[in-house]
């Protein structure tokens, strides 16, 4: 791949949307850099970034505890406090994230109160959830915050074992998810881009 074709990946998989105050928070669940995640969101929470939160991830990896219930408790040690938070513990993948995490918040809060959603996630994963969202849950105006675990700027990704095989799977699962229908293309963020083979 020519340094173009890095620069193109980084750019689709990783794209720049602001974070914005929202009404909710969305903290998509991790077994990755969990504390890294937990301190962000925090930070996010302290800053008047959200007014709920609404943290999806169930038993996945061959672990018995949801990964929604393992985040919420450090984020409630964090000092984040429990009323804001709303728990989908079921979800196993992004789709579900987005269809469980959405049937929560309809029977929590009501989703006729959330007009904006501040997307929390893995850095290399931010483009699959933006995408799931603008397929399942298109209606409100959404910004990221990704996470970035990985110890050196999502720029040199190519640079890191792990972040590299990642970026790399997110990019060659998308046309399939795509022609699945579980994704749509985000409106202003541009098209799948062509590259020489990965």
């Amino acid at each position: 791949m020519t340094a173009d074709d890095l620069l193109r990946i980084s750019d689709y998989i990783m794209p720049p949307l602001p974070a914005q105050p929202s009404t909710l928070g969305f903290l998509f669940g991790t077994r990755h850099g969990v504390d890294e995640f937990c301190l962000q969101t925090h930070a996010l929470w302290q800053a008047g970034m959200f007014r709920h939160l609404l943290v999806s991830g169930g038993a996945t990896g061959g672990n018995p505890q949801a990964e929604a219930l393992v985040i919420a408790e450090r984020l409630v040690q964090l000092g984040v406090p429990a009323s804001i938070l709303i728990l989908e513990t079921a979800a196993t993948n992004t789709g579900e994230n987005v269809l469980l995490g959405r049937a929560r918040v309809a029977e929590t809060i009501g989703l006729q109160h959330i007009d904006s959603l501040l997307v929390i996630g893995k850095v290399c994963a931010m483009r699959r959830y933006l995408m799931t969202l603008a397929r399942r849950w298109p209606e409100p105006c959404v910004s990221a915050h990704p996470v970035n675990y990985f110890g050196l700027p999502a720029a040199r990704w190519h640079e890191h074992d792990e972040f590299r095989a990642r970026v790399l799977g997110e990019f060659g699962k998308i046309p399939g998810y795509l022609q699945q229908g579980f994704l749509r293309e985000i409106d202003g963020l541009g098209s799948y881009p062509s590259v020489e083979a990965t």
